[in-house]
């Protein structure tokens, strides 16, 4: 119930205004020197927190914007190894009759986009063409970065090289490569030497008002850094306490600030502060660091500072004497508010708090108890959605599960018997819940991928041919192909690619053997072998229960898991998995 104040009540409150205007009058002034000691306290505070939050905006920004350029140049070389592929030149790039045409093609590349500064395309004997503005085998450093990337294509990976410096400029460069690959046999790399200038430029708009930015590798080394001259690439940042604090973890995608002292040659330390943005896939990261102590000129604190003081003072002159006892006025009020806003923070939004105190805290009351029936409200129409949102999935994946079974006639209502039995016998395993929704949405798709079998071979009277069976052993994978661009059903392909996986090895698609099969699988294969069994099928007629049993129980350990065989057991001889008493549809 909620309590509605009368006009009454309301011209009987008191404004929180002359409260604190009381207690302002009647409470003794503190001490200057610990309000002066407090603002300049929370004022530093405020500061370095500010300069958190614009290391972490700015190196957050530069992140993204690395990673970008990166994927931006890795992608044109992935585009122009497709475009050998196309011309066929991919087999062997190092043919000489291909020579002019595919040298051709390297220079639209470097003419197209001018952070390319060189481009080769070579085959498995290193020979092949280039093309760019430097000579590769004129600088150790670029040969040194191509030879690395070679050796990573023979291996069949991409890579990206740590950046070296070029010319007498220490100009930031770094070796980006693809494999040529062909029927996956290794014929050649596509290699580009690229030019870190737009990545450069970008470090040293950030790095003002004597804040540093700069990029490091997961060893610690410099892979671009503003001040060129000094900082070349490849150069140990190691000691640098942000540096050491990403190498713990390059692989992470973080930000993460820290302040730490920095020495200089005479021992005098500065108190710094510094944020790191990793870059995992690169195994980069951007590092932005400052001195406080110049920030805090930059930012006016001592003018501040004073301004407080002045601000103070004056407001000592009106000693202040009975703060104390006029706030409880105020609190007491806010406890109860706060006891009701915890309340809601625990999820119980039946929570009310009590309408009284001055007419502010009174309105706060009652706006929170409209909020806390609008919250209440809100929650019940999510869950309401979230309720039909789940049955509108489940009837879509019945839907298919039954359309998979309409195309042959001998397995109409299969995936949903299915289903019904993998969840007794996952609930006789102690499956948790979450595991065991995966289970029944996987049971229910087993066979999707049976929409891909010609509908000769599946539907065929008789015994299949080799020839024929290869071809239905093809519908696991099918079906885990069918379903994997749907993100949500990621989880429950296990159980569809391999539910004819056995436990010694002989199964397919892959022949895993014991454990490698995932838990959902092995229950389902179960299932499924106990449906084929107890059903009529072109090639036997149905069998009874016992034999069923019999049956699944003498290749326990040889195709099915025994703890799933033991808890199928289990199920049948305590009544909970029995024939239905119709075939055709079982609702799950």
């Amino acid at each position: 119930m909620t309590l509605t104040p009368t006009n009454s009540t309301k011209a009987r409150r008191v404004r929180i205004l002359w409260i604190v205007m009381g207690a302002l009058l009647l409470t003794s002034a503190l001490p200057l020197w610990l309000y002066h000691q407090e603002v300049l306290t929370l004022s530093d505070q405020k500061l370095q927190d500010t300069e958190r939050v614009q290391q972490s905006e700015i190196t957050h920004s530069l992140a993204s914007e690395v990673f970008q350029f990166e994927s931006n140049l890795s992608g044109q070389l992935q585009t122009e190894r497709q475009l050998l592929a196309l011309t066929g030149w991919i087999q062997n790039v190092s043919d000489p009759a291909n020579a002019p045409q595919l040298s051709r093609m390297l220079q639209n590349v470097v003419q197209s986009n001018p952070d390319i500064l060189y481009v080769t395309a070579i085959g498995q004997d290193a020979k092949g063409e280039q093309a760019g503005s430097i000579r590769a085998d004129e600088d150790p450093f670029v040969n040194a970065a191509l030879k690395h990337a070679f050796t990573a294509s023979v291996q069949g990976s991409p890579s990206v090289s740590g950046a070296f410096a070029l010319g007498r400029n220490n100009r930031p460069a770094m070796v980006i490569s693809v494999p040529l690959m062909f029927n996956g046999q290794f014929t050649g790399m596509l290699a580009a030497v690229v030019s870190l200038d737009r990545v450069l430029a970008r470090l040293k708009d950030a790095s003002v008002r004597d804040r540093t930015v700069f990029v490091v590798d997961g060893d610690g080394r410099i892979i671009v850094h503003p001040d060129t001259p000094e900082m070349v690439p490849g150069r140990d940042l190691s000691t640098n306490p942000v540096v050491a604090q990403y190498k713990k973890f390059p692989a992470v995608r973080t930000t993460e600030t820290t302040q730490f002292q920095l020495f200089d040659n005479s021992k005098k330390f500065t108190e710094m502060i510094g944020t790191y943005s990793s870059i995992p896939e690169l195994h980069w990261a951007v590092v932005a660091q400052r001195s406080l102590e110049k920030a805090r000129v930059d930012a006016g604190v001592q003018e501040l500072t004073t301004q407080a003081m002045r601000f103070v003072i004056a407001v000592t002159l009106l000693a202040l004497l009975v703060g104390y006892f006029s706030a409880l006025g105020i609190t007491r009020p806010i406890q109860g508010l706060v006891r009701s806003t915890r309340a809601i923070a625990r999820a119980e939004f039946h929570q009310r708090a009590e309408v009284r105190g001055t007419a502010e805290i009174s309105e706060l009351a009652e706006t929170f108890n409209t909020m806390a029936g609008d919250i209440e409200q809100y929650v019940d129409n999510l869950q309401l959605a979230a309720n039909e949102n789940r049955e509108l999935f489940m009837g879509s994946i019945r839907m298919l599960a039954a359309a998979i079974d309409e195309k042959d006639p001998y397995t109409r209502g299969h995936s949903g018997r299915v289903a019904k039995y993998s969840l007794i016998i996952a609930n006789e395993l102690g499956l948790g819940a979450e595991e065991i929704d995966k289970l029944r949405i996987s049971a229910l798709l087993h066979d999707v991928g049976k929409i891909g079998v010609d509908d000769q071979v599946l539907k065929k009277p008789g015994k299949l041919t080799e020839e024929e069976f290869a071809l239905m052993k093809q519908h696991p994978l099918k079906g885990a192909n069918i379903m994997r661009p749907v993100a949500k059903l990621k989880d429950v392909l296990p159980g569809i690619e391999l539910h004819h996986e056995r436990m010694d090895g002989k199964g397919y698609p892959y022949g895993l053997v014991g454990d490698q099969i995932p838990m959902m699988a092995r229950i389902i294969a179960v299932a499924d072998t106990f449906d084929a069994i107890t059903t009529n099928r072109p090639y036997q007629s149905a069998m009874d229960l016992e034999y069923a049993v019999k049956r699944i129980t003498q290749l326990g350990g040889e195709k099915f898991d025994l703890d799933v065989v033991h808890a199928f057991n289990h199920a049948v001889e305590t009544g909970k998995l029995k024939l239905s008493a119709t075939l055709v549809e079982v609702e799950v």
